[in-house]
């Protein structure tokens, strides 16, 4: 049973009549009062554990927007339930008031909302429906807790979009070229056209020339329909905060952004979040289909504290493509990550693919590199300095193998990748 604030106001009632009559004998008399008057109060409410309850859902919704989940409570008794209702959820998924009255007469049923708000990835459970029913006289209540499974899935919140319209201008832009003098890898036969100063020689068609006594060369443009190969590293070096977010938060908005622009110029996209074992794949899917199978199964990502198994990671993209693809590692630039690993990786699939890391850069670095105020920032300086020194050591590294490097602020991470597709693209190299 539990008491109201009713309760404790008759209590309060009594006062006047225990100092008219101060004897023992009036308290007694007056708190049996209180007790009986809320115990039958509390036994004249319906019965908690006759309500039905069922609880809907959305399937799932993006991180930041709004949800409503719906309470179906049904008086399954033949006393009138007049009860306040408790939806809980945990704290990340609250967007407004978890607590409702109803008003349900025997036999009916009620329908009440909570607003979810959900700010974290994954897959959210509900807790159970609390139920307090009141008696007659609100004096005191009945309360019972009821098992009503729901499961949310929050999505991705996919800031990144707001980049897609310029970049999408942009891959217009690239394909509307009539005619794009590139040479090598990722390049489709166009035309024949007259030459003109400037040109590069090794464009020359001989044989056309010959038969049309006059020098022409080739044209070509930009081959759709490649591979593009996103690699999610969701080892440990994936869990470190930057700007209070996992550093994998901003790889996967980097990947959502690069999967939805390369989706729309034609390529074929597959995802894989890796760590020592497959976390999360995207295979098959295309056209529509592809991004809310890209955030579905990036939904569900969290990083791992182990080491990444890149002799894994190679196997994994060797058995999905053989053809040239471009492969986009989303990883960290770490010296240590990328001497004992990362570029024994990358040098054999450089031979093969276009390879481009991505990583995040911490904006706390540059902040710590600044700092003169005493003796302990200068050292701190000197550390942010050195650590600063060794990325860009090991970039150089990467470079020499043939492979892009990218390297931004968590907000920029995402636009600079989506750029350097489009700068491969243009220039012939996927």
């Amino acid at each position: 049973m539990a008491l109201t604030w009713r309760a404790v106001l008759l209590a309060a009632l009594g006062v006047p009549v225990v100092l008219v009559v101060p004897l023992t004998g009036t308290v007694l008399v007056w708190a049996l009062f209180v007790v009986l008057t809320c115990a039958v109060d509390a036994a004249l409410a319906a019965s908690p554990r006759q309500v039905g309850v069922r609880r809907g859902v959305p399937g799932s919704v993006r991180a930041g927007e709004r949800a409503d989940s719906v309470l179906t409570l049904t008086n399954l008794g033949p006393r009138r339930l007049r009860a306040l209702v408790r939806d809980a959820w945990p704290p990340s998924t609250r967007g407004g008031p978890d607590r409702h009255d109803v008003d349900v007469p025997s036999q009916e049923a009620r329908r009440v909302r909570t607003v979810l708000v959900p700010t974290r990835r994954g897959d959210v459970a509900a807790d159970r429906v609390t139920i307090r029913s009141f008696g007659p006289l609100r004096l005191a209540a009945r309360q019972a807790s009821v098992v009503a499974p729901a499961r949310l899935r929050v999505l991705p919140p996919f800031h990144s979009r707001r980049h897609l319209p310029a970049r999408l201008a942009l891959l217009r832009e690239l394909d509307g070229r009539a005619a794009v003098q590139v040479r090598g890898a990722g390049t489709e036969f166009d035309s024949l056209r007259e030459y003109v100063i400037g040109d590069d020689v090794r464009s020359i068609d001989w044989r056309a020339s010959a038969r049309r006594a006059d020098v022409v060369v080739r044209t070509w443009r930009p081959e759709r329909d490649r591979r593009v190969m996103i690699v999610l590293d969701t080892g440990r070096t994936s869990a470190v905060r930057v700007q209070d977010e996992p550093r994998v938060d901003a790889s996967i908005e980097a990947a959502l952004l690069l999967a939805a622009l390369a989706n729309h110029a034609g390529d074929r996209v597959e995802l894989l979040a890796y760590d020592r074992r497959v976390r999360a794949r995207v295979l098959g899917s295309s056209g529509p289909r592809l991004m809310p199978a890209m955030a579905d199964q990036l939904a569900g990502v969290a990083p791992e504290l182990v080491e990444t198994d890149w002799p894994g990671v190679v196997a994994q993209v060797r058995e999905r493509t053989s053809q040239r693809s471009l492969v986009v590692l989303l990883t960290t630039l770490e010296p240590a990550v990328v001497e004992h690993g990362l570029l024994d990786a990358v040098a054999p699939l450089a031979h093969r693919h276009q390879v481009v890391v991505a990583s995040v850069s911490d904006p706390e670095a540059a902040a710590l590199a600044r700092g003169r105020r005493d003796a302990t920032a200068v050292f701190d300086a000197a550390a942010a300095e050195r650590a600063e020194l060794e990325r860009a050591a090991v970039a150089v590294r990467l470079r020499q193998s043939a492979v892009e490097v990218v390297e931004a602020l968590p907000e920029e991470l995402a636009p600079r990748l989506a750029d350097t597709y489009l700068a491969l693209k243009a220039a012939g190299r996927l």
